[in-house]
Protein backbone atom coordinates (compact mmCIF):
# COMPACT_ATOMS: atom_id res chain seq x y z
CA UNK A 1 0.00 0.00 0.00
CA UNK A 2 1.37 3.27 -1.34
CA UNK A 3 2.07 6.07 1.84
CA UNK A 4 1.56 9.51 1.48
CA UNK A 5 1.75 12.49 3.38
CA UNK A 6 1.73 16.20 3.29
CA UNK A 7 4.76 18.31 4.79
CA UNK A 8 4.61 21.56 5.59
CA UNK A 9 6.56 24.68 7.06
CA UNK A 10 7.44 27.93 6.61
CA UNK A 11 10.32 29.70 5.77
CA UNK A 12 11.80 33.00 8.09
CA UNK A 13 11.24 36.42 6.45
CA UNK A 14 14.74 36.81 4.86
CA UNK A 15 15.36 32.91 4.07
CA UNK A 16 13.02 32.59 1.06
CA UNK A 17 16.12 31.87 -1.21
CA UNK A 18 18.11 30.01 0.84
CA UNK A 19 15.26 27.66 1.68
CA UNK A 20 14.23 27.35 -1.64
CA UNK A 21 17.90 26.25 -3.08
CA UNK A 22 17.49 23.70 0.28
CA UNK A 23 14.32 21.81 -1.22
CA UNK A 24 15.06 22.23 -4.65
CA UNK A 25 18.32 20.17 -4.10
CA UNK A 26 16.88 17.90 -1.60
CA UNK A 27 13.96 17.11 -4.06
CA UNK A 28 15.85 16.31 -7.13
CA UNK A 29 17.56 13.55 -4.58
CA UNK A 30 14.56 12.58 -3.30
CA UNK A 31 13.16 11.77 -6.84
CA UNK A 32 15.99 9.29 -7.92
CA UNK A 33 15.05 7.06 -5.04
CA UNK A 34 13.58 3.67 -6.12
CA UNK A 35 10.45 3.87 -3.92
CA UNK A 36 9.39 7.42 -4.65
CA UNK A 37 6.74 7.74 -6.57
CA UNK A 38 5.99 11.73 -6.27
CA UNK A 39 7.90 14.76 -4.84
CA UNK A 40 5.70 17.78 -4.85
CA UNK A 41 7.03 21.20 -3.77
CA UNK A 42 4.33 24.00 -3.83
CA UNK A 43 3.99 27.59 -2.04
CA UNK A 44 0.92 28.93 -1.07
CA UNK A 45 -0.13 31.86 -3.42
CA UNK A 46 -1.51 34.09 -0.39
CA UNK A 47 2.06 32.90 1.84
CA UNK A 48 4.82 32.46 -0.39
CA UNK A 49 6.77 31.77 2.52
CA UNK A 50 4.79 28.72 3.24
CA UNK A 51 5.38 25.53 1.51
CA UNK A 52 3.32 22.14 1.17
CA UNK A 53 5.28 18.74 0.05
CA UNK A 54 3.25 16.48 -0.99
CA UNK A 55 5.01 12.77 -0.87
CA UNK A 56 4.09 9.42 -2.47
CA UNK A 57 6.40 6.15 -1.51
CA UNK A 58 5.50 2.98 -3.10
CA UNK A 59 5.05 1.62 0.49
CA UNK A 60 5.76 1.55 4.24
CA UNK A 61 9.57 0.13 3.28
CA UNK A 62 10.39 2.55 0.18
CA UNK A 63 9.03 5.50 3.01
CA UNK A 64 11.54 3.56 5.64
CA UNK A 65 14.19 3.98 3.08
CA UNK A 66 13.59 7.41 2.59
CA UNK A 67 13.58 8.22 6.35
CA UNK A 68 17.42 6.89 6.98
CA UNK A 69 18.90 8.47 3.48
CA UNK A 70 22.11 9.68 4.68
CA UNK A 71 21.17 13.51 2.65
CA UNK A 72 17.84 13.20 5.60
CA UNK A 73 19.18 14.65 8.24
CA UNK A 74 21.90 16.99 6.66
CA UNK A 75 19.01 18.71 4.80
CA UNK A 76 16.86 18.64 7.91
CA UNK A 77 20.16 20.43 10.33
CA UNK A 78 20.44 22.85 7.18
CA UNK A 79 16.69 23.76 6.94
CA UNK A 80 15.48 23.97 11.00
CA UNK A 81 16.86 27.20 11.85
CA UNK A 82 15.44 28.85 8.23
CA UNK A 83 12.22 28.09 9.30
CA UNK A 84 9.27 29.08 11.46
CA UNK A 85 8.30 25.53 13.19
CA UNK A 86 10.64 23.14 14.74
CA UNK A 87 10.62 20.66 12.05
CA UNK A 88 8.51 20.01 9.18
CA UNK A 89 4.61 18.91 9.87
CA UNK A 90 3.58 15.87 8.41
CA UNK A 91 0.21 14.92 7.84
CA UNK A 92 -0.19 11.30 6.52
CA UNK A 93 -3.05 11.13 4.22
CA UNK A 94 -5.10 7.97 3.20
CA UNK A 95 -6.91 7.83 -0.19
CA UNK A 96 -11.19 7.75 0.35
CA UNK A 97 -12.48 4.50 -1.22
CA UNK A 98 -13.81 4.83 -4.62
Amino acid sequence: MRKTLLAEFTALPGSKERVAELVKEYAARVREEPGNLAFEVYTKESRPLAYWIFEVYADEAAFQAHLTAPYGPPFNAALQPLIEERESVLTFLSPLGR
